[in-house]
């Protein structure tokens, strides 16, 4: 591990960006390729996958994103330290808001009737896949965010706490992969494309990451901003789109644990790898 941080300091770091947030959509496609193995997924899995990554969002969003952002306010704005990660966090919580109301979308587990956002006869498999979509946006943005602040030295920011974000997220979008790629093959959608739409949900994430590297590297007073940005958007997808669609069944039990071992997973990720010594 000590050396894949040591080799992410050595690179560009809008670069370095680009090569994690590919780790988190590959391990997305690595999730989705599961289609090709299984006919059916038991709905209490689902609940379960989509409750861990309930819990590593969470946790990312305070280790990760809000902790650093509140570390470099102290330096940055000595007089309002809680100012940019009260108002990013708002703002970003209101940009998913926006673009929860304007983007068609479906949650998975939902009927097509309870279908989201402007009124569309887009197709039900478009739909989840934009849902997810709508996922994966503030994570890869927090990735490359976090490189971008760790790159320019900024207090509570570092390489390998940026790793141990990449690896959380790349964790939790493995399950989310499957999780997508299923419903679409039980609705009658072929194991190729189901593959196919299952990986192209987080293709947005190495999109966003290298935009939210470059964004913080030439604008630094934005930074903790920034990160609470981030932290906004991604607890708003939690408790909008992922804790709901873990209430449709009886097997509530299991999504709850699943969130508690997802949260606990990212909270070690991030503890331990930020005290790696290079």
């Amino acid at each position: 591990m000590k050396s894949i941080i040591e080799f992410f300091e050595s690179i560009d770091p809008v670069l370095a960006a680009f090569y994690a947030t590919s780790f988190t959509w590959a391990l997305t496609a690595l999730g989705a390729a599961l289609v090709f193995l299984f006919k059916t997924l038991h709905r209490g899995m689902l609940d379960g996958m989509l409750g861990f990554t309930g819990g590593v969002m969470v946790a990312a969003s305070f280790w990760s994103l809000l902790n650093p952002a509140i570390e470099m306010s102290e330096t940055m704005y000595p007089s309002m330290p809680w100012m940019p990660a009260a108002v990013g966090f708002l703002v970003g919580a209101l940009f998913l808001f926006a673009l929860d109301k304007i983007m068609p979308h479906l949650h998975i587990n939902f009927r097509e009737d309870e279908k989201e956002g402007v009124k569309t006869e887009w197709h039900k498999t478009t739909l989840l896949v934009l849902a997810i979509t709508m996922h994966n946006i503030p994570e890869g943005l927090a990735v490359g965010v976090l490189f971008g602040a760790a790159s320019l030295g900024m207090d509570g920011a570092t390489i390998a706490g940026a790793v141990a974000l990449a690896i959380g997220i790349g964790i939790q979008n493995f399950p989310e992969g499957f999780a997508v790629a299923m419903p679409l093959r039980r609705q009658g959608v072929s194991r190729r494309k189901s593959f196919w739409y299952g990986q192209l949900s987080a293709i947005v994430e190495p999109i966003f990451g290298v935009l939210g590297a470059l964004a913080v590297i030439y604008m630094q007073p934005i930074l903790p901003f920034a990160l609470a940005f981030a932290a906004g958007a991604m607890i708003y997808v939690v408790v909008e789109e992922v804790i709901p669609e873990t209430q449709r069944d009886k097997f509530t039990d299991i999504a709850v644990l699943g969130f508690i071992g997802g949260f606990l997973i990212m909270m070690i990720l991030d503890v331990s790898l930020s005290d790696i010594q290079i």
